[in-house]
């Protein structure tokens, strides 16, 4: 054969999908690593036309998993963001969405076994160190992907995938507040960069001259904001110790809004070069977090909760997300803990081949 297979489940993890591997079915070194992910995806086409890729930024994500050797920890998660367009690929960040399906993928791997009604499953993301216990629907010792739960920007109901993180602050740049300020002004935009599950540039939509309610298309079509966005973006990711950031999709960007659905602030979140259909999981952390903290380019645009563990309602393009935060506050803003609900669905399994040019298998 002149391609090599490569095992794999094509799982939806929340608002994202992609495929799921065995960390060791795939090549060690890195180089290599990126080389096959992007043949697997197709990255470097539109359409992802010559593989797995679904031609959007939440389609080309990709999960690697093993038996984690943490104490801690039941299994490791290792993330790789693959560029649609650009034959690119960033270890830096994780991904809540594609993490919700890290679970049951594991047990459809045979990397845990399921545990009564209900499984508990201690992961470790390896690109952060985040720390997330994940609580998957196994009815008599079975996983299942039938239940009544539903989330914006997915049809239909599934079981539910109880997600709660830990050791996410500071879990990219080791601050939570990178610049070390509440508020940074660059290129005359205010701003709150913040490092939690996700480190962000948060801004209020209406400094761009948005409103903050606009869909997708309206803001993907708005090609000076986003040239606009970016200079910002890139400068903020200098002052937040990141270096040159004008090739990795972190730091994310944020907007904020008052809400107007009944939920606590309106935002919109950016990948950072296309708008998010939806909400990433880690992006609504950190956007969470930041609503919380007095200070922050959130004051004046919401009720700010003062008491913990406190419901965090953000409304985003497609509808809701519920972030419950366990914080203090006795010596500033401190997050302990987020917790969200989502859902998983394995979609397919079998192999996917690249060509040997790429990776013979060895």
């Amino acid at each position: 054969m002149t391609q090599t297979a490569i095992p794999y489940i094509f799982m939806r993890g929340g608002t994202s999908k992609g495929p799921y591997f065995r960390r060791a079915d795939l090549p060690e070194d890195q180089e290599t690593l990126a080389d096959v992910l992007i043949a697997a995806v197709g990255s470097g086409h539109p359409l992802n036309i010559d593989g797995i890729g679904g031609g959007a930024a939440v389609t080309t994500k990709v999960a690697m998993l093993s038996v984690s050797d943490d104490d801690w920890a039941d299994i490791d998660y290792f993330f790789a963001q693959v560029s649609v367009e650009e034959k690119l690929v960033d270890f830096k960040p994780t991904c809540g969405n594609i993490l919700s399906g890290v679970g049951p993928a594991a047990i459809e791997m045979g990397l845990i076994a399921p545990k009564g009604d209900e499984t508990e499953i201690r992961i470790r993301a390896v690109n952060t160190g985040a720390q997330v216990v994940a609580n998957v629907q196994t009815p008599g010792g079975v996983l299942t992907y039938d239940g009544a739960t539903e989330i914006a920007g997915v049809p239909g109901h599934a079981a539910p995938v109880q997600l709660s993180f830990r050791g996410v602050v500071g879990s990219s740049t080791g601050a939570f507040l990178p610049t070390g300020n509440l508020h940074d002004t660059v290129k005359g935009i205010e701003l709150t960069c913040m490092d939690v599950a996700m480190p962000m540039v948060i801004a209020r939509a209406a400094d761009f001259g948005l409103t903050g309610y606009e869909s997708v298309e309206e803001l993907d079509a708005n090609r000076g904001f986003f040239d606009q966005m970016e200079a910002v973006r890139i400068e903020a990711g200098k002052l937040m110790g990141m270096g040159d950031v004008s090739q990795s999709v972190t730091p994310k960007v944020g907007l904020f809004a008052p809400a107007r659905e009944g939920g606590t602030i309106a935002v919109r979140y950016f990948m950072p070069w296309k708008t998010h259909p939806t909400m990433a999981v880690t992006g609504a952390q950190c956007m969470a977090s930041c609503a919380l903290t007095p200070g922050t380019i959130a004051d004046g645009l919401l009720d700010r909760p003062n008491t913990s563990p406190a419901e965090v309602v953000l409304e985003h393009a497609s509808g809701k997300i519920d972030v419950l935060v366990e914080f203090s506050i006795d010596d500033g803003f401190t997050l302990n803990a987020a917790g969200l609900v989502r859902t998983a669905r394995k979609l397919a399994d079998g192999h996917v081949y690249v060509p040997k040019t790429v990776w013979d298998g060895s």
